[in-house]
């Protein structure tokens, strides 16, 4: 028997809010662009489209990363976490990653952490 999308969906570990955090990562270079939170239905979306789709908890809504800006992002591949409650898509990412209009989210604020001793 095939696995549908439904049954992969199906895998996952929602928040009580019905979320699951989707770290988005370039596909070639590991470099991580940004976090957005889906839904099940983003997910599906996601899984189908082969552009990611997020659910905005400030608006409500859905949306599709690029649609207005054109910084689009393409679908590589998408794994879930061994707890099942974190998903990392790798995408080919078409322009800024970051409404900033940065290439990632993860340049703002240094918070000058303490690193740990080599190996």
């Amino acid at each position: 028997m095939t696995e549908t999308v439904d049954d992969r969906i199906a895998r996952v570990t929602f928040t009580a809010d019905g979320l699951v955090a989707a770290i988005i990562q370039q596909w070639d270079t590991r470099e991580v662009l940004m976090l957005g939170w889906m839904d099940a239905e983003a997910l599906r979306r996601t899984l189908t489209s082969g552009r990611v789709t997020f659910w905005s908890r400030s608006r409500g809504e859905y949306w599709r990363k690029g649609d207005t800006s054109g910084n689009i992002q393409l679908v590589r591949s998408a794994r879930l976490d061994c707890d099942g409650d974190a998903i990392l898509v790798e995408v080919d990412q078409v322009g800024p990653a970051c409404h900033t209009g940065t290439r990632t989210c993860f340049d703002a604020d240094d918070l000058r952490a303490v690193a740990g001793p080599s190996r």
